[in-house]
């Protein structure tokens, strides 16, 4: 089936996420994905529907789909997929892999059933890549097959639930190792507490495609 967008959702579940950022960080997903805003961007597309897909990481071993690839078409459909992930419990695991959920993200996109002129990873999490293979190779891989990489880095000032200090540089690293490709790009976020209001702005960006955008001005 043909669709405006293929988009992957990736949501990091490292250890380095307490149960309440975990919690924040979901609801972000499941506010946003209803979102007025995100529901008008889903159907102005041309065909008026994109295909998602739901998927927690951490180490290199740990990618789980939580909800795969549907249609998202309307406020409907939209909700049904929101309902889908709060059943879920959230994941947790050892470790963050940026790397590993990119190129988990990659097959994602090329053995589906869909079709798409744009395909995008939207990565979000508090830490650097810290497991597997360097994050700009994975990176470079999927930008050479056309895919795009989005990034929410969040930067919190609670310290993890192991003691340690959180991570200061994350926005700087994914500014330089994990996004690229067409019109890529990333929102830093200020605090898990702010994480759906930034994921709306997110969303609705990557929705619209940003060529169509320039040839209506």
């Amino acid at each position: 089936m043909e669709v405006d967008l293929e988009l992957v959702l990736a949501v990091d579940v490292s250890s380095s996420v307490d149960e309440v950022e975990a919690r924040l960080q979901k609801n972000g997903y499941l506010q946003a994905l209803v979102h007025p805003y995100v529901i008008d961007a889903i159907r102005s597309g041309p065909k008026g529907r994109i295909a998602v897909i739901y998927i927690e990481y951490a180490g290199k071993s740990f990618q789980r789909v939580v909800a795969d690839w549907t249609i998202l078409q309307g406020l409907k459909s939209a909700e049904a997929f929101t309902q889908l992930l709060a059943k879920s419990p959230v994941s947790s695991a050892p470790s963050t892999s940026i790397s590993a959920l990119i190129d988990f993200s990659v097959q994602q996109i090329m053995n589906n059933a869909y079709s798409a002129q744009r395909a995008i990873i939207d990565v979000s999490g508090d830490g650097p890549n810290s497991d597997g293979r360097n994050v700009w190779d994975a990176r470079d891989d999927a930008v050479s097959r056309g895919i795009t990489i989005n990034g929410l880095p969040i930067l919190s000032s609670r310290p993890d639930p192991k003691g340690f200090a959180p991570s200061v540089g994350v926005t700087n690293h994914y500014r330089r190792f994990v996004i690229g490709g067409p019109d890529s790009f990333l929102i830093g976020v200020n605090e898990f507490e702010n994480f759906a209001p930034a994921l709306v702005k997110k969303l609705v960006r990557e929705i619209l495609d940003p060529a169509r955008k320039l040839s209506m001005k």
